[in-house]
């Protein structure tokens, strides 16, 4: 018989198995994640039909241990149904992901669900990790590290006193061969107008600018946009062609199914 005593996350974590741990760090890291993507990135062995009864039972396990929140809202296109169910972490999950246990670490939130339009767009960046991390399995590129929102932002004061913040959608470092690759990725949902496109790079370059990021790095990303379409990702050409000619070596927009592929089969030029 199992005892009751002791706090319930310190009896829920003595539970869990590495894996479980593992899709705790993810949806941490994430905010996000469908049980699709889960699948991927924890479920390799056995069929497709196999792994993804396993994802299943996995993340109804995790819900069960009161760990994991599964949105009500369901997702359209290919995540709908019960193979695209998506979960976050509950106020306990977040509380055994962050390492402290409940006296410590980032502050907890309690779940909630959010718009479809959000929920696409985290799902969107959840996508490009699930990618990057299957490369890394498939040992096409080497020690990727991969920081989602907010962890991925960069503040610093201007010359003029300014504090400013430049806010990308993931920072993104993996090797590939001799070469170490650095990316600020901007996944756009076709929901920005062109000036607020062209206004975000200008304050990509007054972070360039102030030479912070090559201070702590020694260099500094290339700033990729991704997109779904041809038409969009024009668009956003268009707009950030209005900056400064001699900063467009900074900036790459491609599109998102490009994005994968071009990592796997070359470094960019």
């Amino acid at each position: 018989m199992t005892s009751s005593a002791g706090p319930r996350w310190r009896r829920v974590s003595e539970q869990l198995g590495e894996r479980d741990w593992a899709v705790l760090h993810d949806l941490a890291r994430m905010r996000l994640l469908s049980v699709r993507q889960i699948q991927r990135l924890h479920v390799q062995a056995g069929s497709q039909l196999t792994r993804a009864r396993r994802a299943r039972a996995l993340t109804q396990r995790l819900h069960g241990l009161g760990l994991l929140t599964r949105l009500e809202r369901r997702v359209g296109g290919v995540h709908a149904g019960s193979a695209g169910g998506v979960f976050t972490l509950s106020r306990l999950g977040q509380r055994l992901a962050s390492g402290h246990g409940p006296a410590g670490g980032n502050r907890l939130r309690q779940p909630w669900e959010p718009s479809p339009m959000f929920t696409d767009h985290i799902l969107a960046v959840s996508e490009l990790y699930v990618g990057l991390r299957e490369l890394e399995m498939d040992k096409v590129i080497e020690d990727l590290a991969f920081e989602a929102e907010p962890a991925c932002w960069r503040d610093w004061v201007d010359v003029g006193g300014e504090r400013l913040v430049v806010k990308p959608d993931a920072f993104v470092r993996f090797g590939k061969g001799e070469l170490e690759i650095s990316l600020f990725v901007e996944v756009d949902r076709a929901s920005q107008s062109q000036t607020v496109i062209r206004k975000k790079g200008e304050v990509y370059l007054r972070y360039f600018d102030n030479g912070e990021e090559q201070r702590r790095h020694g260099v500094f990303p290339r700033i990729v946009f991704v997109t779904a379409t041809a038409k969009r990702r024009d668009q956003l050409v268009q707009a950030l062609s209005r900056l400064d000619a001699n900063y467009w070596r900074l900036f790459q927009v491609q599109l998102t199914d490009e994005f994968i592929g071009d990592v796997g089969r070359a470094p960019p030029p």
